[in-house]
């Protein structure tokens, strides 16, 4: 889907993004994490032609970029980012219809899309409506990721679209994020700083520094693997278990045919996550319930030490 063959960018003379070479496959949600200026942001505007490389040579979808007008290859692209930047004077269906009218789109799919696309970031309908002001946060950023989405772009770029959130919000989306890249199989490429976020989301994931790509590969490479120092530390040496039970889910470590009553916990949660949750209760066992809400089975605390060791 996108190839980047020993690109760099410079600004004032100081280089941002130095001899990157990158490959990101088609289908795949590849996280971009590094420190400030470590490059990641600048690679990432890249791709949409936001900012223009300087040396070397990207390739989307198999052409050059540089070979394609700018506006017709943004719009093959969704971009969401922190600042989620509505307009304010346009309601929530308006904002979210920006570039399907801008392709001249019949308003009746215009509406069925604007429809869909709020049910699916399981937000009412009517809030289509509603101006950015009258929204919470998290429903703001929910309707930027679907005017993002709004013309089933062939790869979407996320820059840092999460930050700004508390929590729960923060959680939430990224769980909606999840759902959506796997219903789609779209292909996501999304900037962030967030450890726990990046191993929650990625199945490729990209470690930055002084605009070089220090490691990439599975989570699991990155965390057991560690090529450099500078990787080991990143991920921190000493919180290496808790990360590693964080590529774990509960409803595939939870132990079928058995039940017991008590709140559940979610299928989607992370081990990281039901750990938190054996603390908080006092408890080693925790009932799980799938995406329909549905008894899955239990999870027992010992089990937490067994997936690790699976992981």
């Amino acid at each position: 889907m996108i190839e980047f063959h020993q690109v760099s960018k410079m600004f004032a003379g100081k280089a941002a993004v130095r001899d990157l070479t990158l490959h990101i496959e088609k289908g795949s949600f590849t996280v971009l994490i590094g420190t400030s200026g470590s490059g990641k942001s600048t690679t990432l505007k890249m791709i949409n032609r936001l900012v223009e490389h300087d040396n070397g040579e990207i390739r989307f979808a198999g052409e050059p970029i540089e070979r394609m007008d700018a506006r017709a290859l943004r719009r093959r692209i969704g971009y969401a980012i922190q600042s989620i930047g509505l307009f304010p004077h346009w309601n929530v269906a308006k904002n979210i219809a920006t570039v399907p009218s801008l392709l001249g789109w019949p308003q009746a799919k215009i509406q069925q899309r604007v429809e869909e696309l709020l049910t699916l970031l399981n937000l009412d309908t009517h809030l289509a409506t509603r101006f950015p002001h009258q929204l919470s946060g998290g429903q703001q950023q929910r309707v930027g990721v679907a005017r993002a989405l709004a013309a089933d772009p062939e790869l979407l770029l996320m820059d840092e679209p999460f930050g700004a959130l508390d929590p729960v919000n923060r959680q939430a989306l990224q769980q909606e994020m999840l759902r959506i890249q796997k219903l789609s199989g779209r292909t996501v490429v999304l900037v962030t700083h967030d450890i726990d976020e990046a191993l929650t989301l990625a199945d490729q994931l990209v470690l930055m520094d002084g605009g070089e790509i220090v490691q990439q590969g599975k989570p699991i490479e990155l965390l057991t693997q560690p090529a450099t120092d500078f990787a080991r530390e990143f991920f921190g040496r000493s919180e290496l278990g808790v990360r590693l039970l964080a590529l774990g889910r509960a409803g595939s470590a939870a132990r079928r045919g058995e039940w017991l009553d008590g709140e559940p916990i979610a299928a989607h949660l992370t081990l990281r996550e039901a750990l938190s949750q054996f603390i908080a209760r006092r408890t080693d066992k925790l009932p799980v319930i799938d995406q329909h809400q549905q008894p899955l089975g239990v999870l027992h605390f010992s089990d937490l030490l067994r997936q690790r060791e699976a992981i």
